[in-house]
C-alpha cells in the first residue's frame, strides 16, 4: 500500500512528526510518499526516518522548490 503526504506548509519540527505519525500506521513494506520543501525539511525528514530504521526509496525533484520522496516502512 502507498499513502501520500503535503507537509509543503508545515515547518520543522511538525515535518518529521506528521512524516513519523503516517509512517506509524503503515504496514511493513508499505510505502510512504511525502511531497516537501527544500531546506531544513528536504535534509531533516529523510534523515530522521532512516536513522529510526525506514528505507528512503526516491529522492525527486517535484518543481523550483519542492520534492518528493518515498519512504518505505
Amino acid at each position: 500500500m502507498t499513502t501520500f503526504i503535503d507537509i509543503t506548509h508545515d515547518h520543522c519540527p511538525m515535518t518529521f512528526v506528521k512524516a513519523k505519525i503516517a509512517l506509524s500506521k503503515l504496514q511493513l513494506g508499505d510505502r510512504l510518499v511525502v511531497k516537501l520543501s527544500e531546506g531544513e525539511p528536504l535534509e531533516n525528514v529523510p534523515r530522521s526516518a532512516v536513522e529510526q530504521g525506514y528505507k528512503l526509496i526516491s529522492n525527486v525533484r517535484v518543481d523550483t522548490t519542492t520534492h518528493e520522496i518515498i519512504l518505505e516502512k
